[in-house]
């Protein structure tokens, strides 16, 4: 998996003060998407051992709330074996904090019965908030929270 960059003390992306990690690699493609530029899924770089301690470093601090992943598409075919191994990772060592996942794949499209969705629904399990569902540039609003267009939906996987 590559990522294109890690935010410290975000505040746009979830509830509180948070980590973001944005992944590369996106099969949406959505109409004047913020970050095309991650739609590659070699483009950025490598996520390895540098990239996972400094997540590690911002979740310890006691004012950050959680993770945030985005990109790109955490849930793209070629990052869900890192993302698995980092959500578990994160809850398994900071069990307070919470994860939020953005994916231009709806709920409902996660739901379904397929081999391709069964380590998408996984990762989820280990999330708190799922913002799905593509940018829809016609349903754009810069005053709906945590997403970029109204179709898209906060939903909260844990209560």
């Amino acid at each position: 998996m590559n990522y294109h960059d890690i935010k410290k003390d975000n505040m746009l992306n979830g509830n509180g003060i948070r980590c973001v990690l944005f992944v590369s690699g996106c099969s949406h493609h959505c109409k004047n998407c913020q970050n095309p530029e991650t739609w590659d899924s070699n483009s950025g770089i490598p996520f390895d051992k540098s990239a996972k301690k400094e997540i590690d470093k911002e979740l310890e601090k006691d004012y950050i709330s959680g993770l945030t992943l985005s990109g790109g598409d955490p849930l793209n075919e070629h990052n869900l074996d890192d993302i698995l191994q980092l959500v578990k990772d994160v809850k398994t060592k900071f069990p307070e904090k919470d994860i939020w996942i953005y994916t231009g794949y709806t709920y409902e499209e996660l739901q379904q019965d397929s081999k391709d969705m069964e380590k998408r629904r996984e990762i989820l399990s280990y999330c708190d908030v799922l913002v799905d569902g593509k940018f829809e540039e016609e349903k754009a609003d810069i005053n709906y929270p945590f997403a970029g267009s109204t179709n898209q939906r906060v939903i909260r996987l844990k209560k």
